[in-house]
């Protein structure tokens, strides 16, 4: 299919938005210089498939339910711990914990055509916090103190294990992903860094395959894609719920990964 540059231009300037200064940790001002997403990301210390360090995270182990109450409506989601078991965990145990309570979507993009919604930071529950800010923020784990960030988790199609901190065009790829962006995906935001997602997620408004493969989608919303139509900059989620498969989520023995 022929890639219409100037149709597309508008999104991709949304997609770096989505990419700079969407974390805990991430420097605004790069947000700037769409020039800084040209140049692969700077590879971290220690990867994230070694198993101490994937111990320290949760993990959904299968399929789970969540329910996000927007505007007095519920939006249904499937979350995939088959395919994105770290990236589902993540989210299952965020909602379980109540970090998306009263968080509100900061970034919502249907001009000039539709993109996507976003929300998650936990800053945006804090009526205080200025606009201007929101999009920075990410979880940080209560027992330890510190940020929660996620390795970029994404499964080739019949491939048996993710691809883990690398993009598929970083680690040459060329299969499609299990996951991809189709409307109603849900995938997490992240820096300009892979392995820098935290809290923050998207849906899409419309397929939007150039981001499959860069992003890590875990989920697709089976019921309410009209709520999230409906959805404006500053909406609140009233309460998001685990309504089925927390059975399914693990999550790690205190201390057991540094033992």
């Amino acid at each position: 299919m022929r890639f219409d540059f100037q149709k597309q231009w508008p999104a991709l300037l949304v997609a770096i938005a989505l990419t700079l200064g969407s974390c805990t940790g991430t420097n605004p001002s790069a947000a700037d210089s769409p020039d800084a997403t040209t140049a692969p990301p700077t590879p971290v210390a220690t990867t994230p498939t070694d198993p101490a360090i994937l111990a320290d995270l949760p993990r959904l182990e299968g399929q789970a339910t969540v329910e996000l109450m927007v505007n007095g409506s519920p939006i249904t989601i499937e979350v995939n711990g088959g395919d994105a078991p770290i990236t589902a965990g993540n989210f299952v145990d965020l909602v379980e914990r109540g970090v998306y309570d009263g968080t509100r979507f900061h970034r919502v993009v249907r001009e000039p055509e539709p993109f996507v919604v976003q929300g998650g930071d936990p800053q945006s529950a804090d009526a205080s916090v200025p606009v201007s800010q929101l999009g920075t923020g990410g979880f940080t784990d209560p027992e330890t103190g510190q940020p929660r960030m996620i390795p970029l988790e994404i499964l080739p199609e019949g491939a048996d294990q993710p691809t883990y901190s690398k993009t598929f065009q970083q680690a040459g790829i060329t299969e499609s992903p299990a996951l991809t962006h189709e409307r109603g995906a849900v995938a997490m935001a992240r820096s300009e860094f892979p392995d820098s997602a935290s809290s923050q997620f998207y849906i899409t408004l419309t397929d939007v395959p150039f981001l499959d493969g860069s992003y890590a989608v875990f989920g697709q919303v089976t019921d309410g894609m009209d709520v999230v139509d409906g959805i404006e900059q500053g909406d609140a989620i009233e309460s998001a719920t685990v309504v089925e498969g927390l059975e399914n989520l693990q999550r790690p023995e205190a201390g057991a990964a540094s033992e």
